[in-house]
C-alpha cells in the first residue's frame, strides 16, 4: 500500500473512533424556510462568538452549549435577504425559533465566503444561471466553469464534453446525476460512460454542484475530470407555460403546473406536486432536414410526513428522433463536391427513449440524517453512422446500427451524524449502494439502414458495489479538513452470442482514499488543498477481451486553489490542478474493436472572475489553460488527440428594475491536436451569442441570437481515416460537424 494512502487510512481510522464529549449549556433550534419551502445550506451564525451552523436538508438546525444570555443571530443564504433576529439562552433549556427568509435579486455581495459553507460552486452556479441564458440541456452543461460540448447529430446524440484537458466523449470522465440518478451507460453500444441528459427539462433545475477531480468521495466510478450533480425543484413558485420559435423550423412548447395547490395527498404537512412537459422540433441548419423531434414529461411529489420524514417521487420520460448529415470529410468540402452543411451518407440517425422512476426517503433523528434512495430506468437506443464510408466495404459502404436496450437499478444510502471531538464539529458520513446494469447491445453493418450482417449482438451484466466513509472535522474556527475513503467492487459479466471468444466474467475491486483541506482566514478569502484518487471503468467487453490489467483505471488528482472576494463586488477563483491517469483503454464502440493510449498526465490552471460593476450591470470569464501529454510515448508523437488546450468564455450581462434584461457572451476554444504526432490540427473558434428579455408582471418577451456574426465553424471534429466510392486509397484528415450559422430565436411566456 502507497505512503499516501496509508496517511488517508491512519488519519481517517484516528476520527472515526476518537473519544467525544459535549458540555451542557442552552442550546438553539430552529427551522428555516421561504415560500412554504424548507431552505437548506442557510448559514445560521450567533453574533460576536464562534457558534456558526448550515440548515440540514430539512431547513432544521441546533446549536449546542451556548452559555447564558442574550444573542442576535444572523440568517443569511444566498439568493435571500439577510435576515437578524434576537434570542435569550437560559442554561439546559432549548430556544426554538422559525425563520422565514424573502427571496433576493442574487447579487455578488450575498455570496459568502464562511468555514461553514465550504462549496461554493452551487453559488457560483446560481449567479451563473441569472447571467447565462439556460433553454436546454446543452445549455445546463455549458453553466460548469470550463466544460465544452460539441453536438454532432443535430441534438439527438450525447453531446461530446470537454473539461480540463480530456476529451470525454460522451462521458467517459464526467459523471453526471439528476436527483441521484446516474446518466452515464458503462459499457455502452456507442461509448463507455455515455450520458445523455436530454431527458432534463432545463426549467425544473433547482441547483447543480460541480466538483472537479477526483476528490468528492460520494462520487466513484467515471467521476475523474469531475461531476455534475442536479437537483430539480421541490416545488413551483408559478405556473408557466412558454413557446419558442426559430430558425430553421425550430419550435418549443414548455407547460409546468402545480397540481395539489392547497390539498393534500400523503401528508397533512408541506406537500408539492407539480408536472411540467417540453416538446422540441428542429429541421436545422442542414440541406438534408433533421426532423429532429424530442417529448418530455417530468412529475415531482416532495412532502414533509406526519412523522416528520422527508419524501421525494418522481416520475420522468422522455423520446427523441432524428436523422442526421453525419460528420463530412474536408477535402469534399474544399473541392466544392459538397457544401459545409451537407452529407456524404443521408441516411444516418436515430432514435433513443429513456424512463425513470426516483423514490427518496430522508429521516432526521437528532444528530443523524438518514438518506436511502431507489431508483430505475427503462433505456434504448438506436443509432445509424458511417464514419469511413466505404473504407472496410468498397460495395456496400461502412455504415452501421448500434443499439442498446437497457434496465437500470440501482439503491443509495448514507448515514450523516454531526457530534462534537474537543468541542470542535464533526460530521461523519458513511454510505454504501449498488448499481445493476442488464443491456442487450448489438453493431450490426446496414446499407441505407437495411440490416447486412451482425458484428456483435450480447448480453451485458453489470453490477457495482459500493462503500465509503467521509469525514469532515472543524480543527480550528477557519480551518476544516475533509478525508474520506471509497471502495467499488466491480462485477462485469457479458454473453455474445456471436463470438464465443468475447464471452466471460470479470469480478475486480478498487479503494480510493481522498483528503481536502478547507482554509478560511476571513471573509474575503477561501482557500483549498485537494488530494485524492478515482478511476473509471473500462468497457466490460474491452475487459472480457483483452483481459486487462487496468480494468478500472486509476485517476490520481491534486489541486490548490482558492476564492478571492476582494470587494463586494468582486470574485475571483483560481486553481491549479494535476492528473494522472493510469489507462485510457476503452472499447470503442463504432469499430468494435478496443484501443489504448496508455498513461496520460494533464495539468491546467483555472481562472475565473465574476464582477458586479453596478446594480444592473456584471462582467463574468472563465480561462482554462490545460496541458497534456501521453506518458509512454515518444515526445513527437505524445499529444492526447482533441484535448483542449485553452478554453474560455465569458460576457455582459445587464439586469435592471423595469424588467428588462440582456446578455452579449462568447465561447472560445482554441486550435488542438487530432492526432498523436500534431500533424492534423481541430481548428478553434470563436463565437459571440446574444439575449434579449423584456418581463412585465406575469408576462415575458424574448430573442435569442446565436453566432450573431456568423461564423464558419466547426463543432464536432475528428481525425478519421476514410474512403469515398470514387477514390483509390484511404485519406486521414479532419471530418466535422458543422457548428450552427447565425440563428434567431423568439420566446414568449406567461407564469401565474
Amino acid at each position: 500500500m502507497p505512503d499516501m494512502v496509508k496517511h488517508y487510512a491512519y488519519l481517517l481510522f484516528f476520527m472515526l473512533f476518537t473519544t467525544f464529549a459535549t458540555a451542557s449549556n442552552g442550546s438553539l433550534k430552529g427551522v428555516v424556510s421561504s415560500n412554504n419551502e424548507w431552505l437548506s445550506d442557510a448559514l445560521i451564525a450567533i453574533n460576536k462568538t464562534n457558534f456558526k451552523t448550515l440548515t440540514d436538508t430539512f431547513g432544521k438546525f441546533e446549536i449546542n452549549n451556548i452559555p447564558n444570555g442574550n444573542y442576535t443571530i444572523t440568517i443569511s443564504k444566498t439568493g435571500y435577504f439577510e435576515q437578524t433576529s434576537v434570542v435569550k439562552i437560559s442554561n439546559e433549556t432549548t430556544t426554538e425559533i422559525i425563520i422565514v427568509l424573502t427571496p433576493n435579486i442574487l447579487e455578488l455581495k450575498n455570496v459568502l465566503l464562511s468555514t461553514q459553507a465550504t462549496n461554493k460552486a452551487i453559488d457560483l452556479n446560481k449567479l451563473d444561471r441569472q447571467l447565462r441564458p439556460v433553454s436546454s440541456s446543452q445549455d445546463l452543461l455549458r453553466l460548469v466553469p470550463g466544460l465544452f460540448i460539441a453536438q454532432h447529430a443535430g441534438g439527438g446524440k450525447a453531446e461530446q464534453i470537454f473539461l480540463r484537458g480530456f476529451d470525454i466523449d460522451h462521458g467517459t470522465d464526467f459523471a453526471i446525476t439528476v436527483d441521484g440518478i446516474p446518466v452515464n451507460m458503462p459499457s455502452h453500444a456507442h461509448g463507455q460512460g455515455y450520458a445523455d441528459l436530454h431527458f432534463l427539462i432545463p426549467e425544473t433545475v433547482k441547483e447543480l454542484e460541480v466538483n472537479k477531480g477526483p476528490h468528492t468521495t460520494r462520487y466513484g466510478d467515471l467521476a475523474t475530470a469531475g461531476s455534475g450533480e442536479f437537483k430539480t425543484l421541490s416545488r413551483l413558485d408559478k405556473n408557466i407555460i412558454k413557446a419558442e420559435y426559430g430558425s430553421y423550423d425550430t419550435r418549443r412548447l414548455l407547460a409546468m403546473f402545480n397540481l395539489l395547490d392547497k390539498k393534500h395527498f400523503l401528508s397533512s404537512k408541506n406537500e408539492n406536486l407539480y408536472i411540467a412537459g417540453e416538446y422540441r422540433f428542429t429541421n436545422s441548419y442542414f440541406i438534408a432536414k433533421q426532423n429532429f423531434t424530442r417529448v418530455n414529461l417530468f412529475t415531482k411529489y416532495t412532502g414533509i410526513l406526519n412523522n416528520g420524514d422527508k419524501l421525494n417521487i418522481t416520475l420522468s420520460t422522455f423520446k427523441s428522433q432524428w436523422d442526421a448529415s453525419g460528420q463530412i470529410p474536408d477535402r469534399k468540402v474544399e473541392d466544392g463536391s459538397i457544401s459545409r452543411f451537407g452529407s456524404i451518407d443521408p441516411t444516418e440517425g436515430g432514435n433513443t427513449d429513456r424512463t425513470n422512476f426516483n423514490l427518496q426517503h430522508e429521516r432526521k433523528r437528532g444528530n443523524k440524517l438518514y438518506k436511502n434512495q431507489l431508483y430505475y430506468s427503462r433505456y434504448n437506443f438506436n443509432l445509424f453512422s458511417n464514419f469511413t464510408f466505404f473504407l472496410h466495404d468498397s460495395i456496400n459502404g461502412d455504415q452501421i446500427f448500434q443499439s442498446d436496450h437497457r434496465h437500470l437499478a440501482g439503491y443509495n444510502s448514507s448515514l450523516q451524524i454531526n457530534h462534537f471531538v474537543a468541542d470542535r464539529q464533526l460530521v461523519s458520513t458513511f454510505g454504501s449502494g449498488f448499481r445493476y446494469d442488464h443491456a442487450d447491445i448489438q453493431l450490426n453493418h446496414t446499407v441505407k439502414r437495411q440490416f447486412i450482417n451482425t458484428i456483435v449482438n450480447g448480453t451485458l451484466n453489470q453490477l457495482n458495489t459500493w462503500f465509503y466513509a467521509d469525514e469532515v472535522y472543524a480543527v480550528t474556527d477557519h480551518l476544516k479538513i475533509n478525508t474520506g475513503v471509497r471502495a467499488d467492487i466491480y462485477n462485469f459479466n457479458f454473453k455474445n452470442q456471436t463470438i464465443d471468444s468475447v464471452s466471460g466474467n470479470v469480478v475486480k475491486a478498487i479503494v480510493s482514499p481522498k483528503i481536502n483541506l478547507i482554509y478560511t482566514p476571513n471573509n474575503k478569502l477561501q482557500l483549498f488543498i485537494k488530494s485524492g484518487y478515482g478511476f473509471h471503468s473500462n468497457d466490460a467487453r474491452a475487459v472480457i477481451v483483452g483481459k486487462l490489467d487496468n480494468t478500472l483505471a486509476r485517476a490520481f488528482g491534486n489541486e490548490i486553489s482558492a476564492l478571492i472576494k476582494t470587494n463586494k463586488k468582486l470574485l475571483l477563483n483560481v486553481a491549479i490542478w494535476h492528473m494522472d491517469l493510469q489507462s485510457e483503454l476503452v472499447y470503442v464502440g463504432d469499430e468494435g474493436i478496443v484501443e489504448a493510449t496508455g498513461r496520460t498526465r494533464r495539468v491546467g490552471i483555472d481562472l475565473g472572475a465574476r464582477w458586479q460593476l453596478t446594480k444592473h450591470l456584471f462582467i463574468d470569464a472563465d480561462i482554462n489553460l490545460n496541458e497534456g501529454w501521453l506518458r509512454d510515448a515518444p515526445k513527437d508523437a505524445n499529444r492526447i488527440p482533441l484535448a483542449p488546450k485553452f478554453t474560455s468564455i465569458g460576457g455582459v450581462t445587464y439586469k435592471s428594475d423595469n424588467g428588462l434584461n440582456g446578455s452579449i457572451r462568447y465561447r472560445y476554444m482554441g486550435n488542438r491536436a487530432a492526432i498523436e504526432d500534431n500533424t492534423i490540427i481541430a481548428q478553434g473558434y470563436f463565437l459571440t451569442d446574444a439575449v434579449l428579455n423584456y418581463n412585465y408582471k406575469n408576462y415575458q418577451l424574448g430573442f435569442t441570437f446565436e453566432n450573431i456574426f456568423n461564423i464558419k465553424w466547426k463543432e464536432a471534429q475528428f481525425a478519421t481515416e476514410s474512403r469515398l466510392k470514387d477514390e483509390m486509397n484511404a485519406i486521414n484528415e479532419i471530418h466535422f460537424t458543422p457548428g450552427s450559422p447565425r440563428l434567431i430565436k423568439l420566446i414568449a411566456a406567461y407564469r401565474f
